[in-house]
Parts: structure tokens; C-alpha cells; sequence
């Protein structure tokens, strides 16, 4: 049943799968014992397996507790009948003998087999979990190794870990075939059954923060801070951004030398466009700077996380954004609830535009 090739093709899936030998010798042991108990369910006493990879053997003992009883019970063996293959046995004792099993069917052998994947299941799910346990929030390159009709799967890591991403993770209008090497942002290990899986986005707003930490020193050294991030994936983020020194351009660390980190970021993103604002302190401010690239006019709260911003005529369309996106990204990203109006409109609603005009403050 076992040989020499065996233990080789066992050596080649250590290799593969990063399997410890003796990890998968005792997964291996535990298995064959196993599988011959079911098939052998009338045995009483315990049945081990000793697997040799050096010297390609497969040995099988059955061990008995010795008692003094005439009527040992399961798992058991009488002292009489212990002294008779060992005599210097004694009650309390466990005895091990060596057996050579016979009929160790085929049967046997699929449910070893069976065990066998179990376990490689198991050390697999608890390597990536070890592998990736500190990796959520963090962004990787992988490659795309597999796309079907609704997820992706990406190899990760050196271990060629499988990232999955999900629909929801997926950015509307990316393309992804395999073979393509990008990057992604993991949002969770996850621990399922017998399975452990990699959830990993394109579509998270975090996936942008750590691409600008890439591109962006300033970022990844704390001294430019990113406050908050709200993105519809595909078309539009918006990022603020903050920094504790005055001597520091937070805004242009960003953009970079004409442009140069933030187009390298949008390409990274297929396009997306991106708005980088400076964030404040004073709320209604925030509120004008968030409806880049409109221009406001004022900003007035109207009741708790509730405000109305005032935009030219002609600007009112841009505030707005298509199918209100620009809006909607805005009030997200400030967490207040934004009315944006035109100029006219807010003169019949008899709103003080100057009073509180947000560039008073600048």
C-alpha cells in the first residue's frame, strides 16, 4: 500500500501546499488509524500508525491497557493475557504490539484519503489566517488567476494565497482577465469551515488612501493626515487631507510636481476622477470645500448636521454633479446632511449669503 513513490509524490505536496513534514506525517498517522478502525470496528484497543519517510515504511501497532480483571473491557487487555506476549508486563501498563493489518481495503484506504485533505484543508486555513492576520487594511499586488460569472480570484502573497473579490467589490466597468497583475485592498480574513478566505476590493475607499500612501511620503510619514474618504467606484472620489504643520502644502504634497502622484493614483483607478480637500475645522467651511469644483458661495446651517450651500447660477449643475453625485459624495464625506442652492434661490428663501460666506474665514 505504501511506498517509495508514495513518500515522493508526499514530499512534492509538502512543497506545494507549505506543509511542515511533520505536520503532514501526523495528519498522515492519524488518518491510516483512523480509516482502519472503521473498517475494522470490532477491534478493541487503540491502533496507531508510525509512518518512516526515510526509510519509506508504514508500521501499525495496537495498544491495550493492561488490567487485572478476567474481563477487560474496551481498549483493555487481561494481565494473564498480557504476560503471555510480555512477561515482565504488569497491570497499569500499556502494551504495544506490532500488526501486519490484512483486508486493508480500498475502502479504507479513499476514507484515509479523505482525512488525509481534511487536514491539508485545516494547516492551509490556519497558515493563511497566520499569513494574513495583520494584512487587513493593507493593500497588495496579486494576479488574477481565475474570473467566472461573479467573483475573481487573485493569487496573493508569496504563499499564492487566493484573494476572493466579491461583486460588490468589483469597480463598474473594470475588466479583469487573468493573468492581469493589480492591486487590491484586503478587507477581511475570513474564517469559514474548513476554509479560510482572503476578502479583497477594488471598490473600498481605503484601497484610495493606501495608494496615495504609495505615492504620497508625506502620508505615509503622518505629517499630511487623511481625515476622510468618500468614492463611488468607477467615477468620483473625494479626499480630505490635513496637516498639524504650516510650513506644509497638504494639498500640493497630494497632487504632486504638475500632477504628477495624483494622475499616478488615477490611473491606478482607470480614470476616476478625484477631488483633494484641504479639511477644517469649521464644519461650514468644510461643507464649501467639499462641493469641488464648484464654487460656493455660502454656507448656512439650517439645523444639527443640516446645512444649505449657495452656488452661483451658473455653477449649480456642477455642485450638483451628475445625478447628484457631487452632493452626494460631499455629504458623505462631511457627514452633514448638504441643500445645495442656486444664487436666485436663495435670495427668494431670503438666505444671508454673506454672513456666512465660508472665504471669511480663509
Amino acid at each position: 500500500m505504501i511506498n517509495k513513490d508514495f513518500f515522493a509524490a508526499l514530499a512534492d505536496l509538502e512543497r506545494e501546499k507549505g506543509i511542515g513534514e511533520e505536520a503532514f506525517i501526523e495528519a498522515l498517522e492519524g488518518a491510516l488509524a483512523s480509516a482502519y478502525k472503521k473498517q475494522f470496528v470490532g477491534d478493541t484497543g487503540n491502533v496507531e500508525v508510525r509512518l518512516n519517510p526515510e526509510k519509506g515504511t508504514i508500521r501499525f501497532f495496537l495498544t491495550r491497557t493492561v488490567v487485572e480483571s478476567d474481563e477487560p473491557g474496551e481498549g483493555e487487555i487481561a494481565l494473564s493475557d498480557a504476560q503471555a506476549i510480555k512477561k515482565s508486563v504488569k497491570a497499569g501498563d500499556v502494551l504495544s504490539e506490532e500488526f501486519t493489518p490484512k483486508e486493508f481495503t480500498r475502502i479504507a484506504a479513499q476514507t484515509a484519503k479523505q482525512v488525509i485533505l481534511q487536514k491539508i484543508h485545516e494547516t492551509e486555513r490556519d497558515n493563511t489566517l497566520s499569513e494574513f492576520s495583520d494584512k487587513e487594511g493593507e493593500l497588495m499586488s496579486g494576479l488574477v488567476r481565475k474570473v467566472d460569472a461573479r467573483n475573481v480570484y487573485i493569487e496573493l502573497g508569496k504563499g499564492q494565497i487566493e484573494g476572493l473579490m466579491l461583486p460588490q467589490d468589483q469597480v463598474p466597468g473594470e475588466r479583469y482577465n487573468v493573468g492581469d497583475r493589480i492591486k487590491v485592498y484586503v478587507k477581511r480574513v475570513k474564517s469559514g469551515g474548513r476554509n479560510a478566505q482572503v476578502l479583497v476590493s477594488r471598490s473600498a475607499p481605503g484601497l484610495v488612501k493606501r495608494l496615495f500612501e504609495e505615492e504620497v511620503p508625506e502620508i505615509k510619514q503622518g505629517t499630511v493626515i487623511v481625515k476622510a474618504i468618500s468614492r463611488e467606484p468607477g467615477h468620483r472620489t473625494k479626499m480630505a487631507i490635513a496637516s498639524e504643520d504650516a510650513r506644509i502644502d497638504a494639498v500640493g504634497a497630494c497632487v504632486g510636481n504638475k500632477g504628477a502622484r495624483v494622475n499616478a493614483v488615477v490611473a491606478e483607478l482607470g480614470g476616476e476622477k478625484i477631488d483633494i480637500i484641504l479639511w477644517s475645522e469649521n464644519p461650514l467651511e468644510f461643507i464649501a470645500k467639499s462641493l469641488s469644483p464648484a464654487t460656493v458661495i455660502s454656507v448656512t446651517q439650517m439645523s444639527e448636521k443640516s446645512a444649505i450651500a449657495v452656488v452661483p447660477d451658473e455653477k449649480l449643475s456642477l455642485a450638483i454633479g451628475r445625478d447628484g453625485q457631487n452632493a452626494r459624495l460631499a455629504a458623505r464625506l462631511t457627514g452633514w446632511k448638504i441643500d445645495v442652492k442656486s444664487e436666485s434661490a436663495a435670495a427668494k428663501m431670503n438666505l444671508d449669503a454673506s454672513a456666512e460666506d465660508p472665504a471669511a474665514e480663509e
